[in-house]
């Protein structure tokens, strides 16, 4: 079975970049926070602050607990998404990137002579010595080869940082059983707690199990997935349809109000909305959430005709900010806008009856300038006490558009709906 994949998987990305950049940085552990605040937690870490069990997730107290002389960076979304597509050019440049799968990892098809060894190897080898050439030596990958995406993906995790790893099918399942279960791709907690239920407590044990047990605890077709990627077989991909769109936003102290909720409200559902008009897409639901600071969390929803218009979708927010509850001195410090039910405009039915909520001239309109001034140009005005929050986010699948989601200086017009 020859090998057909390659996956480049870049090493503690964000903290990489901010030491690439910030010299001073370098060799020191650093955990990057979405803000500098003792409340808050790390969502990136370098490898020195790994060694220390500073991990995604861990709180700004428990790092310095367990890495005293940690220091904390403020995460800055732009910088990482421009250094995405310098080391994208990169990449390409070398070999030929068949799927971004997200900011720090890309996936490339083997055809001809890339399947042997020992030019892929080569391949390579070229990849991390360009990138260390062109964009900066503290930007190290690890690359995994394997006769399919799965294994490949399986590789690269296995030699980190900056290795190279190739599994060949003669390799396999015992190149495999080194591995803990959760290493595999796929494996969350819920699969990890069912296959241990069925007696399935080693990667060995798992390799070694029928493709008919395999369906039995996965409850399906993707038992037998997992026991054909195992051997290397090359699975097509199902296609994707987004089922969903949203932002969501931690509370900085001073915004801990129902205005100031509100206010991060209407500025991610503006966000929103201008990133699902420029997917091709509409919605047919919006979803509201708030968490608080001793109360139970608060959601609710709304459905209505497919539409992709800024100014209806704020009344339709409005309408449910309504229903919230009140009293008891709810301290808001989490919110988040979804929208769910999406389609292309192709896959709409038009209303008998429009009820004339849609406001497609507006919204070409505010997008125009928005393109040509800055996100920050305009706006409507239920967002005015937000605009320095809610930045650009990075999520594990989604790679921002820098021209469409980067906030610019607030220095932009208000528009104040009628809602």
């Amino acid at each position: 079975m020859p090998l057909r994949a390659l996956l480049l998987d870049f090493n503690s990305y964000f903290a990489s970049v901010e030491q690439q950049l910030r010299p001073e940085l370098r060799g020191r552990p650093v955990g990057i926070v979405p803000v500098l605040a003792e409340t808050t937690c790390c969502i990136a870490a370098s490898y020195e602050a790994k060694r220390r069990g500073v991990r995604t997730g861990t709180g700004v107290a428990e790092a310095r607990r367990l890495c005293p002389e940690i220091v904390f960076v403020q995460a800055r979304p732009r910088v990482y998404v421009e250094m995405h597509h310098r080391l994208m050019t990169v990449v390409d440049g070398v070999i030929a990137v068949s799927e971004v799968l997200s900011i720090d990892e890309v996936a490339c098809e083997l055809t001809g002579s890339w399947r042997q060894e020992a030019v892929v190897r080569e391949l390579a080898r070229e990849v991390k010595a360009r990138i260390r050439e062109e964009v900066g030596e503290c930007l190290t990958c690890s690359i995994g080869v394997g006769p399919n995406r799965f294994l490949a993906k399986t590789a690269s995790n296995m030699q980190k940082p900056d290795g190279l790893t190739v599994l060949h099918e003669a390799d396999l399942p015992e190149a495999l059983f080194r591995l803990e279960l959760g290493d595999l791709n796929g494996i969350g907690a819920a699969m990890l707690e069912r296959l241990h239920r069925a007696g399935i407590r080693s990667v060995e044990a798992l390799c070694r199990s029928s493709r008919e047990r395999l369906r039995r605890v996965w409850g399906g077709v993707e038992g037998e997935r997992m026991y054909d990627r195992l051997r290397g077989v090359e699975l097509p991909l199902p296609p994707t349809q987004r089922a969903s769109l949203g932002h969501s936003h931690v509370l900085p102290p001073h915004l801990r109000s129902e205005a100031g909720a509100f206010s991060v409200l209407s500025k991610l559902t503006q966000k929103a909305a201008a990133r699902l008009r420029a997917s091709g897409f509409q919605a047919a639901r919006l979803g509201v959430q708030v968490a608080y600071r001793h109360h139970a969390p608060w959601q609710a929803e709304a459905r209505f005709q497919p539409m992709a218009d800024t100014l209806p979708f704020l009344r339709v927010l409005a309408a449910l900010w309504a229903e919230r509850p009140r009293g008891g001195r709810r301290e808001p410090t989490k919110v988040g806008v979804s929208l769910w039910d999406l389609s292309t405009e192709a896959q709409a039915t038009l209303p008998l009856f429009p009820d004339g909520t849609r406001t497609p001239g507006l919204d070409a309109a505010l997008d125009r300038l928005k393109a040509r001034y800055g996100n920050g140009a305009v706006y409507f005005g239920g967002a005015f006490l937000a605009m320095e929050e809610a930045p650009m986010r990075i999520s594990f699948t989604h790679i921002p558009n820098l021209g469409l989601e980067a906030d610019t200086k607030r220095d932009g017009m208000a528009l104040f709906e009628s809602c």
